[in-house]
């Protein structure tokens, strides 16, 4: 693997902003809310199905690690997919393309979603504010921040994450408290086990929703292999995308199955408080302001989803622009080596998608929610084939020098891919997954698409190049 030229991007991320954009990364609203879909559809075994994903989480994030750690580059597992399937016109091509578009698709719809949310989670606070009119805000203030720098971006998600990682920390030192008995005795109702198995046990519904249960949750998790990206900006890459590959399993086995264990533990999964379960649990330790306190809470969520939606889409775009697989016009960086045009398309389609959430939340909309975790799953998979070839070609020399190596390679890899390939296949078979799962298909048949009227494209215009040039001659 060889070492990639950044152009004119600035290596403005110190190591503070790297270990946070990699902590926070993994936090995103849908722990916070979306859990509780999850754990109703699933029961107390939900933690099985958060701890199936994470497990896969886990393993593709330490392929990303292995390559961005050889190769930090501009678009990190775009470029990865271009190298790995290399040929001029055959399937390298396509799929960088793929890759690359598919996950610019992921996070733009990302960041109008996160617009939607976060005024929702304001009207909390100001009920007669214009929801519109809040999310074109949120949307302005958090372009900006990404415009003026990428130490800006790195500074705004400092301090999202900060907040998002201590009020996990919080809530689990807290619950954990009140699970081991060691609350405040006029506040603790006594055992935890009447919660946790009282209402059907364990796993009341059967295995087949913890199935379901892991498909749901594979979107919840996407954002940690941000700082891959950031890798290509960062003053010391490698470090950063070692340390952060090293602490992924703590993140994941924490905060995402240990809060969702402690929830299952204090609120009964059936129990409509399940609809805002952190909320509820903090309920019911008896603490004040609880639905306050989450809903900063999960605002901070919100917003940082928000900024590295808008942050990873334009470096993505601007990778896509260097290889010719989007107009060369997106790839003008300003004096600060920031991307100017890549993040007000990026940003121009969150208004979009906005305003489609008012005007037609049932058709174009709830197309738009409805495919893009499919997609999600998708890039993962061409992730995990990308490390496969990549690590094939390296001989035993450039093995051992690797800074990070992924585990039981090739065992491993193959395992990863047919987890996520089963994931898929469950979908077929779940009756509320189906529905995702063609829309993200037909996601990726107009990528597919868009492909080939760019070959094609390209194609003619080398054909009148040559006509004109014989011309001349």
């Amino acid at each position: 693997m060889h070492s990639t030229d950044d152009g004119n991007l600035k290596c403005g991320l110190k190591q503070r902003h790297m270990t946070m954009i990699a902590l926070g990364g993994v936090i995103g609203a849908g722990l916070f809310v979306g859990s509780g879909v999850v754990i109703r559809q699933t029961g107390p075994a939900a933690i099985l199905s958060f701890l199936i994903t994470g497990g896969l989480v886990v393993l593709v994030m330490r392929m990303l690690g292995e390559m961005a750690c050889a190769m930090p580059a501009v678009g990190s597992f775009y470029e990865y997919a271009r190298l790995a399937f290399s040929t001029r016109r055959g399937p390298g091509r396509l799929a960088g393309f793929l890759t690359g578009w598919m996950y610019w698709y992921f996070w733009v719809i990302v960041v109008a979603l996160e617009a939607v949310a976060g005024a929702k989670l304001i009207q909390f606070w100001l009920p007669d504010a214009p929801a519109w009119l809040i999310s074109l805000g949120l949307l302005i203030v958090l372009t900006a921040t990404n415009l003026i720098s990428v130490g800006s971006y790195g500074e705004f998600e400092f301090w999202f994450s900060s907040i998002k990682v201590g009020a996990i920390i919080v809530f689990l030192f807290l619950g954990g408290l009140y699970v081991c008995g060691l609350w405040p005795s006029s506040m603790h109702t006594g055992s935890v086990l009447p919660t946790l198995l009282g209402h059907g046990g364990f796993m009341p519904l059967g295995f087949g929703p913890v199935m379901s249960g892991a498909v749901a949750a594979t979107g919840f998790y996407f954002g940690a292999e941000i700082v891959t990206i950031a890798a290509a900006e960062a003053r010391e890459p490698a470090k950063a995308v070692a340390k952060a590959t090293n602490s992924v399993i703590t993140r994941v086995l924490v905060f995402y199955v240990g809060s969702v264990a402690l929830v299952v533990a204090l609120v009964p999964w059936n129990s409509p408080a399940m609809a805002t379960p952190y909320v509820s649990a903090l309920t019911a330790m008896g603490l004040p302001a609880a639905a306050n306190i989450m809903n900063a809470i999960v605002l901070t969520a919100v917003l940082s989803a928000l900024n590295s939606g808008l942050y990873a889409a334009s470096r993505m775009l601007f990778a896509l622009t260097r290889n010719g697989d989007a107009p060369a016009s997106l790839a003008m960086v300003n004096a600060r080596g920031v991307p100017v045009r890549a993040i007000l398309l990026g940003t121009l389609f969150g208004y979009g998608s906005v305003v489609m959430s008012y005007i037609s939340p049932d058709t174009v909309f709830a197309f738009l929610v409805d495919s893009y975790g499919t997609v999600a799953i998708f890039v993962y998979v061409l992730i995990a084939f990308s490390q496969l070839r990549l690590r094939n070609r390296l001989d035993e020399s450039a093995t051992a020098r690797l800074r990070v190596k992924m585990w039981g390679f090739p065992y491993l890899t193959w395992l990863s891919i047919a987890g996520m390939l089963g994931i898929l296949v469950a979908m077929a078979f779940i009756p509320e997954q189906r529905k995702p799962l063609w829309l993200g298909v037909v996601s990726l048949a107009i990528v597919f698409a868009a492909y080939w009227i760019c070959i094609r494209r390209r194609a003619r215009r080398i054909d009148e190049h040559e006509l004109v040039s014989n011309w001349q001659q």
